[in-house]
């Protein structure tokens, strides 16, 4: 027996048992499309309007001087701009006491850079990307090269900049720009505010069915699923032991977000 036909999920059937939106006609549907499409250029201008609102937003010195292990040594936070202005610093959970260590990262912190693109165009924009995380460089490189994640600069933490930076017990990604050799904070997200990072839940969102998770208004019966259960290592897709370390945490990471905004 094909072993992918045995072990696909319920939602990957060909049949939907669903109570689905009408069958129209072309000429109904682009009449739906059309009245949709009002709302959704709404968003796109009150989006517009937010990141307006980001670029103003008030920026904070950073005085202390934090230092990380890389690929090349050792590195201030100035070097993790690798000579350009802007820096985004994603902080991925790859450490001893994360599920997946030492083969993996964080499942979710995975998908994140599962969706990295090349940087040249970030680059291009005098734009920085990098990760960090408490793993050694040793580990943290050869991660990377069994993920195909080469091209992403990833940085080792050695000090406190996790906890002065709102990451130590959760992911987040700060930005920051220099002025010279000063380096300001600007912008701060993390927990769902992190998924405008990845294309897969992005692109998801446009599909009939959406992420097919519990916490989206969707026609009844549509299959759904609970929120991050169905996430993967991309190289464990069909492996049960790794399903039940994804849910082992799952389950620690919402204990975690009990206190904080989930939204």
């Amino acid at each position: 027996m094909d072993k992918n036909k045995e072990r696909a999920p319920q939602h990957r059937k060909g049949h939907l048992t669903t109570n689905t939106p009408l069958i129209v006609s072309p000429k109904q549907w682009e009449a739906a499309h059309r009245k949709l499409l009002v709302k959704e250029k709404e968003l796109t201008r009150a989006r517009d309007a937010l990141a307006a609102e980001r670029r103003r937003m008030p920026w904070v010195a950073v005085e202390k001087k934090y230092q990380f292990d890389g690929p090349k040594g050792k590195a201030s936070l100035l070097d993790l701009f690798d000579g350009r202005r802007q820096l985004i610093v994603y902080r991925a959970f790859f450490e001893p006491g994360v599920v997946g260590w030492p083969e993996h990262a964080c499942v979710g912190c995975s998908m994140v850079a599962d969706q990295v693109a090349h940087p040249a165009h970030l680059n291009a924009r005098d734009t920085t990307l990098a990760f960090a995380s408490r793993g050694p460089q040793t580990d943290i490189e050869r991660l990377k090269a069994r993920m195909g994640w080469q091209f992403i600069p990833w940085y080792t933490i050695t000090d406190g900049f996790d906890k002065d930076f709102g990451v130590d017990e959760w992911h987040g990604t700060n930005a920051f720009i220099r002025d010279g050799d000063r380096v300001f904070r600007t912008y701060f997200i993390n927990n769902r505010g992190d998924e405008q990072m990845g294309n897969t839940w992005n692109y998801l969102d446009i599909t009939p069915l959406g992420r097919q998770e519990e916490w989206e208004d969707s026609p009844k019966g549509y299959p759904q699923t609970s929120p991050y259960e169905w996430w993967r290592w991309h190289d464990e897709y069909g492996n049960d032991e790794a399903s039940a370390k994804v849910l082992e945490q799952v389950r620690r990471g919402r204990a975690a977000a009990q206190t904080g905004d989930a939204t």
